[in-house]
């Protein structure tokens, strides 16, 4: 049991990394400082993201910094030093591949016919033709990658965002997005329980949280963002509302 309860919250964490923080954080380098301070921390003017727990988020923020100065990025560069560009890329393409089911169910449950179908035709020919994943050939075939989780469907259901969330090691979220992740994470746990991929190797849990380790690594390898090398001074504030932005500009699909 307790073994069990540690590999559901290795898991929940991975598919919260998955499924919004490192993809969230790169945002903040791609758009000039052309607004004061005061704009930024304005939830009434520039920002739309309620943000009651500033002083908390602001905390784990610079939690999150020294998390990424002294550990991740360490392993990350050792990453890259120690694995071959093509290695790293099969890798990326494996992880993105099983990724594509929380995308298929989500699209499902959005009634997004057409994603859906996309969705599962990219799952099945780059698990196929693509051995399990290491290869996109699905991408060539003009299937664009589609991205949808658990925060898009409660979205959908009318669920408001809630205030805005600093996740610890994770980043920027809302409680709406934190709660969509975690049910996300849990459907994931549920279904590598079921199908038990390494259950004959006598090292099923030892071998899922070392792949679970590769997945984050791969994910902060992909991850250009650098905490406060933005160049702005205000950089939380900046995060926050481009975080704020993103979403909502991405809910016009």
């Amino acid at each position: 049991m307790y073994n069990n309860l540690i590999r559901l919250i290795i898991t929940i964490m991975v598919l919260v990394i998955t499924g919004c923080a490192a993809s969230n954080a790169h945002i903040a380098a791609e758009i000039p400082p052309m607004h004061t301070v005061s704009e930024f921390s304005d939830d009434e003017s520039v920002s739309h993201t309620h943000d009651p727990w500033e002083g908390f988020n602001k905390g784990i923020y610079k939690f999150n910094y020294e998390a990424d100065r002294f550990f991740f990025l360490p392993v990350v560069n050792a990453y890259e030093t120690a694995t071959p560009g093509f290695v790293q890329t099969g890798v990326s393409n494996f992880f993105a591949n099983i990724r594509e089911v929380r995308t298929l169910y989500n699209s499902i449950l959005q009634a997004k016919g057409k994603k859906s179908l996309v969705t599962l035709g990219r799952f099945l020919t780059n698990s196929t033709i693509g051995i399990g994943g290491l290869f996109d050939p699905a991408t060539s075939f003009g299937w664009r990658q589609q991205h949808e989780d658990f925060d898009r469907t409660l979205e959908t259901w009318g669920v408001g965002t809630g205030p805005y969330l600093v996740l610890p090691l994770l980043g920027p979220s809302t409680v709406r997005n934190a709660s969509g992740l975690a049910v996300d994470g849990a459907v994931r746990w549920a279904v590598v329980s079921s199908i038990d991929p390494f259950g004959g190797t006598g090292a099923s849990s030892e071998i899922e949280m070392g792949a679970t380790a590769l997945e984050a690594v791969d994910l902060r390898h992909r991850e250009k963002f650098r905490y406060y090398e933005s160049d702005y001074p205000f950089e939380y504030y900046m995060v926050r509302y481009i975080f704020s932005e993103r979403r909502e500009l991405t809910t016009i699909r």
